[in-house]
């Protein structure tokens, strides 16, 4: 019992230390509206991590004699499409999916069980001077197990975002394609609207305006969120949290 109040204790002290700093810092903004992030070079991010992906191999750039044209040239014209790290173009996102799904199971199983000796070459006589009377050589064993399970599942989702957002070309790969990153923040009142999109992308699907669906681009990392106020009221206090998480039945 002792051993299960230390255990308890140390897990309330860890929760309120973990929780203090957040705590501190939410006392101290009352009132205030919610910090914007700095803009900030995504190279630089301690979490930054150069993509690698398998490459063809890199074909040369011929250009014929006495000719303007080369074998790299997109068009005629300068192209003033993004191709060159920190270059801009604009991301189409306009995602409508719907799914609906259902299942159901159920299990159930009996077992029976019945063991006895009636006649073991006269040993069953002497079963009396080792167990109890009440024992029947007949009916040494008996055992029962039944089990029943049902389980229901159902999903039924809807989801709508339209959205336009300006990603920076962050690195170009061996194979010319582009490794793109961007980030927005809208603030309304106490309500910060977070943006994130990261991706691969071919520089061949940048539409002549500059811009490019999301639905083109690989390895696509699509973030759509919020803090502040609402979202601290939408949130169930990390008490009820790790409760949640630590209570086992």
């Amino acid at each position: 019992m002792n051993k299960i109040k230390q255990i308890a204790l140390i897990s309330i002290v860890t929760l309120a230390v973990s929780a203090c700093g957040n705590t501190a810092d939410r006392l101290a903004n009352i009132g205030k509206a919610p910090n914007m992030s700095p803009i900030e070079n995504p190279a630089v991010r301690p979490n930054y991590k150069s993509v690698t992906l398998p490459m063809p191999k890199k074909e040369a750039k011929n250009k014929a004699v006495n000719s303007i044209w080369g074998s790299d040239r997109q068009a005629f014209f300068k192209d003033q499409r993004a191709h060159r790290v920190g270059d801009i173009l604009t991301v189409l996102i306009d995602i409508n999916d719907e799914a609906a799904l259902e299942n159901e199971t159920s299990k159930q199983r009996n077992s029976s069980e019945n063991v006895g000796i009636p006649n073991i070459l006269g040993v069953e006589t002497q079963l009396s001077k080792i167990l109890p009377e009440a024992v029947s050589p007949a009916n040494l064993a008996k055992g029962t197990s039944k089990s029943n399970a049902t389980g229901t599942g159902k999903i039924d989702r809807t989801e709508e975002i339209k959205l336009k957002l300006a990603a920076m070309i962050s690195e170009v790969l061996p194979n010319g394609n582009f490794v793109i990153y961007g980030k927005q923040e809208v603030r309304v009142n106490f309500e910060v609207r977070e943006l994130k999109i990261a991706g691969v992308i071919r520089p061949e699907d940048i539409a002549t305006n500059n811009s490019i669906s999301y639905d083109k681009i690989a390895e696509a990392r699509i973030t759509y969120g919020g803090r502040g106020q609402i979202t601290d009221v939408q949130q169930p206090r990390y008490g009820q949290q790790a409760f949640d998480i630590l209570f086992p039945f």
